[in-house]
């Protein structure tokens, strides 16, 4: 493919294949460049993504499940995600080297060059896209792009400039259910809606509360997120309110029959407990320490509500 080398005035080509080094990178044994491409596409955002996509998967199916569907839609999104979480490693690479949790990434040490990274990316979009059009439909294609870009060429260029990044951060983290309920019903409804807005009202206390008590590594790299920019008194705030929100609207699904009481029950059980501890925190002794049991408690009010959706009509 051509792409500008931004360090040179001439146009370069690279090869199709990834390789584990090039220029002004450090040689890498087989063994360490796999694990290095692994981490390039952060492991552990596909796989809290793939729990939502199963969530709207389930939810979409009511019973009857379409076990290739189900994988290839996995797999497809998966893929997806991961190409946009390599393009993300590529953008913050300088960033990174700020940051004490980040600065030992591929790129940042420049054990991968941004030759293969860029490479790396395009073969996994790809690669997921064609997964998703071929094994589902045009409708959960269509969502994983719009995802996709959202998370590349607004998340991550906005988080330099302004703390609504974490709202745009959100959209882009509530496309995955929306993919999996369209994979299964091929088409846009209220119920995609309700998943998509319950996503992201999830998300919005989850993310602050990663920037609580990551709040130095934030403020070192000059990253503008709410904790950074008006204080932890504000962001608590913010946290309750989105909690609320987040509450009512998973509700919602059962209002309108797309749920049962089952799940009903398990919603309003674990938002009103998030909500109680999100309220302590007003009172906390150490800001830091609620923040990572806040981080703790809206993971499993996640997993809480996808591994009932799978008895939804209960």
């Amino acid at each position: 493919m051509l792409f500008r080398d931004p360090q040179r005035k001439s146009l370069k080509f690279y090869s199709l294949y990834p390789v584990c080094y090039m220029e002004n990178t450090t040689k890498l044994a087989p063994s360490l460049a796999v694990k290095s491409y692994i981490e390039l596409t952060k492991p552990g955002i596909i796989m809290g993504n793939v729990i939502t996509a199963f969530g709207g998967l389930t939810l979409a199916s009511k019973g009857h499940i379409n076990f290739m569907l189900f994988l290839m839609t996995l797999l497809g999104l998966s893929l997806v995600i991961a190409s946009a979480c390599v393009c993300n490693n590529f953008i913050d690479r300088d960033l990174d080297k700020k940051m004490i949790r980040t600065r030992n990434r591929a790129l940042a040490k420049g054990t991968i060059s941004i030759d293969s990274a860029i490479q790396f990316a395009m073969l996994l979009g790809i690669a997921g896209v064609a997964i998703l059009f071929t094994f589902a439909n045009l409708m959960a294609t269509v969502a994983a792009l719009i995802g996709f870009c959202v998370y590349v060429l607004f998340y991550s260029f906005s988080k330099y400039l302004t703390p609504a990044c974490t709202v745009i951060g959100s959209i882009a983290g509530a496309i995955p259910p929306v993919v999996g309920y369209c994979a299964v019903t091929n088409r846009f409804d209220l119920c995609a809606v309700l998943i998509f807005l319950t996503i992201v009202f999830w998300q919005m206390p989850h993310f602050y509360a990663i920037a609580m008590f990551r709040l130095r590594d934030y403020s070192n790299a000059s990253i503008p997120v709410l904790p950074v920019k008006k204080g932890m008194l504000t962001t608590k705030i913010h946290m309750v309110l989105y909690i609320v929100a987040f509450t009512f609207v998973s509700s919602l699904l059962s209002y309108f029959k797309y749920t049962g009481i089952a799940y009903l029950v398990i919603t309003l059980v674990v938002g009103v407990a998030w909500l109680a501890y999100s309220i302590k925190g007003f009172k906390c002794k150490s800001d830091a320490f609620w923040a990572r049991r806040m981080f703790l408690f809206s993971l499993i009010v996640v997993l809480s509500l996808c591994a009932v959706i799978p008895f939804s009509s209960i």
